[in-house]
């Protein structure tokens, strides 16, 4: 697992998914959502602009992130 520190909060999920090259675009980060591929404390989550906050674990195609306010 690996810390992801964003700055604000809330982020909206699919932002974190480009940001930390898990999607190479954005385009691509919301067909992953939109897929189902993503996981957010351990449930599916389907809504592209998803609000992420310090303390969400994300888990996708095995990496798996905890968000860190710093």
């Amino acid at each position: 697992m690996r810390d992801v520190l964003i700055t604000k909060q809330p982020v909206e999920l699919y932002k974190i998914l480009k940001f930390e090259g898990i999607a190479s675009s954005g385009a691509e980060a919301k067909m992953m959502v939109a897929d189902g591929a993503v996981l957010v404390n351990g449930e599916v989550e389907t809504r592209k602009r998803r609000q992420i906050n310090a303390g969400d674990l994300l888990s996708v195609d095995g990496d798996e992130l905890r968000i860190v306010l710093g």
